[in-house]
C-alpha cells in the first residue's frame, strides 16, 4: 500500500488522504459477497464473475473472503487513486440507480447516462459492462479532471 501523504486544505489544516476503495465499503459489499459484489467493488472483475456464477465459490469462498478484505482493500487502494469522483459514491448509484444511469450522470457522462435513462441500462447489459469496468472508468474521469483542472 502506499503511505498516505497529509494534505494541506485551504484552511491550513492537514487532512489524511481518505481512502478510494473503504473496507467498511467492501464489509457491506461482502454481505451479499455471494455475488461477486466486493471483488467487483475492490477491482478484480474476474473473480467477480466467478464468484457470480458459483455463488462465491459454493459459500465457501465467500467465508474465506471475510478474512481477505483488508488485503483486497490494499491493493485496490495501490492501484486507484482518489480524486474528483468518490468510488464508493460511485459504486452506490450503480448498484441503487444503475439502470436509470445515475453512476454515468454523477461522472459527466451525460449521453450515456441519458441512454440508460432511456432503454433501462442498455437492457441490463450496460450495467454488466459497468459492473466489470467501473474503478476504470472512474480513474480515468479522475485523470481527466486532474490534467484539466
Amino acid at each position: 500500500m502506499k503511505p498516505k501523504s497529509p494534505i494541506q486544505h485551504a484552511d491550513g489544516v492537514q487532512r489524511e488522504l481518505v481512502p478510494s476503495h473503504p473496507r467498511l465499503i467492501g464489509y457491506l459489499c461482502w454481505l451479499v459477497g455471494f455475488s461477486g459484489l466486493h471483488r467487483f467493488y475492490f477491482g478484480k472483475p474476474l473473480t467477480g464473475v466467478i464468484w457470480f456464477f458459483s455463488g462465491g465459490l459454493l459459500l465457501v469462498g465467500w467465508i474465506v473472503d471475510l478474512f481477505l478484505i483488508s488485503g483486497m482493500a490494499e491493493e485496490a487502494e495501490g492501484k486507484y487513486e482518489n480524486g474528483r469522483f468518490d468510488y464508493s459514491l460511485t459504486w452506490g448509484l450503480l448498484v441503487l440507480f444503475g439502470i436509470f444511469g445515475a453512476h454515468r450522470f454523477y461522472l459527466g457522462k451525460i449521453g450515456t447516462g441519458l441512454l440508460y435513462l432511456l432503454s433501462a441500462g442498455l437492457f441490463g447489459f450496460g450495467i454488466v459492462y459497468d459492473v466489470c469496468t467501473l474503478n476504470d472508468q472512474i480513474d480515468e474521469q479522475n485523470q481527466k479532471a486532474s490534467a484539466s483542472g
